[in-house]
């Protein structure tokens, strides 16, 4: 069973994601909060797969929450999964930088809530390409990109390769079928690469994708 922690505000909302994903067999929900800090807490008493966190929450927000949750080692293995209404929330970059597996709009369809709360807990894609391009023209550029560091330069030619993949949103399914690949060597690729640059999970590695200059939003005007 994956293990889900929903924390939002407004109840109904809570209500309604709820019965969404209780209907699947392999999902339940342990445990509700209503802002950030009891989304904390509530984390730390019943370690979820994943978290689905509100950005917008009074007092401790998601982001603030999220960052809380990435930070505390117990926590590990909590994949955590922002809610935003997007258009109105100028700080998605940070909730990845803050260590969230990625993020959903609120109004999204329910088996595309389902399809998220799967993906986040077997922590294999970040968000879709589609969604990917719209995050990074409106936030990547916002970043100054320094200069590689070492373990950047200590990637092959290959890791490389897949880096850029990943950070275009590519599944390890869809990095194998474009590299000809088998999928299971696709993940140990991504999987390496984040052993050697020491990052949490695939987020991370995206956020110092672009950060690092490695890949720039210049193609997404092609």
């Amino acid at each position: 069973m994956i293990k889900v922690l929903l924390a939002d505000d407004q109840r109904l909302v809570r209500a309604g994601f709820r019965s969404i994903l209780e209907d699947e067999d392999d999902i339940t929900v342990v445990a509700e909060a209503g802002d950030g800090d009891e989304a904390v807490a509530a984390c730390r008493a019943t370690r979820p797969d994943v978290a689905l966190l509100d950005i917008r929450m009074p007092g401790t927000d998601g982001l603030q929450a999220a960052g809380r949750i990435t930070a505390d080692p117990r926590l590990e293995g909590v994949k955590v999964v922002i809610l935003t209404t997007f258009d109105l929330d100028d700080y998605i970059y940070g909730a990845l930088r803050a260590g969230a597996t990625g993020f959903l709009v609120k109004d999204t369809e329910p088996e595309e809530l389902i399809h998220a709360v799967r993906v986040a807990h077997r922590g294999d894609a970040l968000i879709s390409p589609s969604v990917t391009r719209r995050l990074i023209a409106e936030f990547a550029g916002r970043v100054q990109a320094p200069e590689p560091g070492p373990r950047l330069r200590a990637l092959t030619d290959r890791e490389r390769e897949v880096m850029r993949l990943v950070a275009a949103g590519l599944t390890n399914d869809e990095i194998a079928t474009r590299l000809v690949l088998s999928p299971a060597t696709a993940k140990t690729h991504v999987s390496r690469i984040m052993t050697k640059l020491d990052v949490r999970d695939r987020s991370q590695l995206v956020v110092l994708a672009y950060e690092s200059g490695m890949v720039s939003p210049r193609w997404l005007n092609r």
